[in-house]
């Protein structure tokens, strides 16, 4: 009896560890099988992708260099890209920096006394409530804002000089502050003083025509014009740089009309750029955007480098700043569904079309379509969707959004990366 009793507890004994190993075995297949699951998917999410190129781009414009005579330090009454009419005071030349150090020190507490007179004018207080007052500072804030975010230096120095004078008026109407007769009184005594010392300039340079001011000359000014742009080799643009005239007796140069070009060398072998169309570019040296549509667009031969010719009616300080520089050129700017290439997959199908024949009679013919597209794993069901390209990078693919058609892919699709078609 005792040596049946020990065979039975081997046999159960057995038999329980046979069950706990097959229980670790299936334990272990689903979480195999549940972690290479999650592998083998990315879900599908909304990406943002810019078409671009990048070349070194030189500009063109219609330019007449602005001499001077005498040999001085030059005070410019004219920023960059300004804007200037005939007979305008464009720079002046005086013997040394001290007087311009003066002048601009004038200016400087002329304009402050201005705004002080301002102020205290008591038409300016009695015009204004303290409610009206506090909401248009509070506008004049945001106009400040956004005028530094588009980098209007312009607008910014306008806005803060209004904000100024609300400020101010403020604190007199609310009783902080009584008046500001002292600063009006110490401002005039220190321009009184000021005034006494010597700041007459050797030579006034006008301008003999209107036209957009640039402080600099390079050597290009007769070469690089709107005349010349079909005379432009791939070579000739290779050699222009970026450096500036020494030359002491020219004060700038004067730029007509607001249209200009800008010339590079481009890749243009699959045609994606054609005359007519508009782009966007983007300067090294700023972060603004411009708006320019292609002008002309050839090659010497080989499409892989052609010439690139870009036209543009905006102006401004930055885009006067050089003679050359790195440009990036913005094809088109896309936001679709982000897609890994090794996703991809082609499927065929066979559809039946209906033709009819010259004698009036309907024949059935099968005809085979080719679909772009990927595998989705949706619950246990591994489902075909398709897939409308709008964007390819490097390894992925941006698909367009297809929120009516349940065939596309759709956000937030579990993308199946690998497995047999």
């Amino acid at each position: 009896m005792r040596f049946a009793k020990s065979e039975g507890s081997i046999m159960v004994k057995i038999l329980r560890n046979t069950v706990l190993v097959l229980f670790l075995v299936i334990f272990i297949s689903i979480v195999y099988n549940f972690r290479n699951r999650e592998s083998d998917t990315v879900t599908a999410l909304i990406a943002e992708a810019t078409a671009s190129k990048e070349f070194k781009g030189v500009f063109i414009r219609d330019e007449t260099p602005l001499p001077c005579s005498a040999n001085g330090v030059l005070s410019y009454n004219v920023s960059d890209g300004g804007k200037i009419g005939k007979g305008t005071i464009v720079a002046q030349v005086y013997p040394n920096e001290e007087q311009i150090s003066v002048k601009r020190n004038i200016d400087k507490l002329t304009r402050e006394l201005d705004i002080l007179k301002k102020i205290q004018n008591p038409g300016t207080q009695e015009s204004v409530q303290p409610a009206a007052l506090s909401e248009n500072i509070k506008e004049n804030y945001r106009n400040l804002v956004l005028c530094r975010d588009l980098g209007d230096h312009s607008g910014v120095e306008e806005t803060a000089e209004t904000m100024l004078v609300q400020l101010s008026t403020y604190q007199i109407i609310t009783n902080e502050v009584e008046n500001f007769n002292q600063q009006i009184s110490d401002l005039e005594k220190e321009l009184e003083e000021l005034k006494k010392q010597p700041r007459q300039p050797i030579e006034s340079i006008i301008s003999p025509k209107s036209a957009y001011f640039v402080s600099y000359c390079d050597g290009y000014e007769g070469e690089l014009t709107s005349k010349t742009l079909d005379k432009l080799t791939i070579a000739r643009l290779s050699e222009i740089n970026d450096n500036r005239s020494e030359n002491q007796y020219v004060v700038g140069k004067l730029v007509d009309g607001y249209c200009w070009y800008l010339a590079g060398v481009v890749d243009n072998s699959r045609k994606e750029y054609k005359i007519g169309n508009h782009v966007k570019i983007r300067l090294a040296s700023s972060a603004e955007y411009y708006d320019t549509e292609i002008y002309d667009i050839r090659d010497e031969g080989d499409p892989a480098n052609s010439i690139i010719i870009l036209s543009c009616s905006q102006f401004s300080y930055d885009l006067v700043q050089h003679r050359a520089e790195t440009i990036e050129l913005i094809r088109g700017e896309y936001k679709g569904l982000k897609v890994p290439r090794e996703a991809i997959r082609f499927r065929t199908s066979a559809e039946e079309v209906q033709e009819t024949s010259e004698s009036g009679e309907e024949n059935a013919e099968t005809a085979e379509t080719t679909e772009k597209g990927v595998y989705i794993r949706k619950g246990e069901q591994i489902e075909f969707k398709r897939i409308d390209v709008i964007y390819e990078g490097s390894d992925y693919v941006l698909s367009k959004i297809h929120d009516e058609d349940n065939s596309y892919l759709a956000l937030y699709d579990d993308i199946l990366l690998e497995g047999d078609d």
